[in-house]
């Protein structure tokens, strides 16, 4: 997969997780699945209704109004279960060769490794194109977990800050 040429993402799956492009229908089963006000502790906001994901993935499925950054956006199922568990995704700049990613698991299915798994994955997936050559994500100081997950996919701390987040990289040179 060239990411340059691609500007809908591809499926992949890592060992327990399938990693779909993001359609509209899966507002409502995404809904409950981020249902936990919880989820936004490091975030801010609050879960958002079911036609309010749906009216955020008609945007996001519509793709960057700048044609130098491709959205890429996927829900993740679980293998054998039918159902969704969270999203992993990345806004790639085609021109720098970077991709700034984000992964959020569902509270019920927290704490099995999922994250990990589909952070790793993704890094995995981008850079097996050779067109990203960068990874960036931006991590809140106090989101143990999420530090975790960034670091189990290869990032590391840069000691930039942005909007209060620390922003990891990975780079392939």
């Amino acid at each position: 997969m060239d990411t340059r040429t691609t500007p809908s993402p591809v499926p992949f799956a890592t060992p327990r997780l399938d990693a779909l492009p993001l359609r509209v229908a899966y507002a409502d089963e995404m809904s409950a699945v981020l249902a936990d006000p919880a989820l936004h502790t490091y975030t801010g906001g609050a879960p958002e209704t079911a036609d309010e994901l749906r009216a955020r993935y008609v945007r996001q499925t519509a793709g960057s109004p700048d044609p130098g950054e491709l959205w890429w956006n996927w829900v993740l199922g679980v293998r054998g279960e039918d159902r969704l568990a969270g999203y992993v995704q990345a806004s790639v700049d085609t021109a720098g060769a970077q991709a700034e990613i984000a992964w959020v698991i569902g509270a019920e299915w927290q704490g099995r490794g999922y994250a990990k798994e589909a952070a790793t994955g993704l890094v995995a997936h981008l850079r097996d194109g050779g067109a990203v050559r960068t990874v960036i994500a931006h991590i809140h100081p106090d989101h143990a977990a999420s530090a975790a997950v960034a670091a189990a996919a290869g990032l590391v701390r840069t000691g930039e800050w942005e909007d209060g987040e620390e922003r990891w990289r990975l780079s392939t040179g």
